[in-house]
């Protein structure tokens, strides 16, 4: 088993509960990990049993352009299809931060972080 991750992906988005949040967007970091199987790929040096992380990074892109009120809401989605859609995924853990969150002081992010298995 080995781990594929990406991290800091950096993204405009609208999530948010507030409609103002939503309206105006903010600035949203996710970081993706998965664990699979390397022993194809590091014999045969091919992406063919191992995880393409262009694909990963495009499921990201693609739930981050979707408003949510909820980050979980977010990455539940996230985690939904890379489960559904990359069948050599074992196990996926994405966190997903909001910078400067309206929550009435200084704070530099709020992260939620979620794990699930086959």
């Amino acid at each position: 088993m080995g781990k594929i991750s990406l991290e800091g992906l950096l993204f405009k988005a609208y999530h948010g509960y507030y409609d103002e949040e939503r309206q105006k967007g903010n600035k949203f970091e996710v970081n993706i990990s998965v664990k699979t199987n390397f022993a194809h790929a590091s014999k045969k040096d091919e992406l063919e049993g191992t995880v393409d992380y262009e694909q990963l990074y495009a499921i990201v892109k693609d739930e981050m352009e979707q408003p949510s009120k909820l980050l979980e809401h977010v990455v539940n989605r996230i985690i939904t299809r890379v489960l559904d859609e990359v069948p050599a995924v074992k196990k996926v853990k994405v966190s997903l931060s909001k910078f400067d969150p309206p929550i009435g002081g200084q704070c530099r992010a709020a992260t939620i972080t979620v794990k699930k298995k086959r």
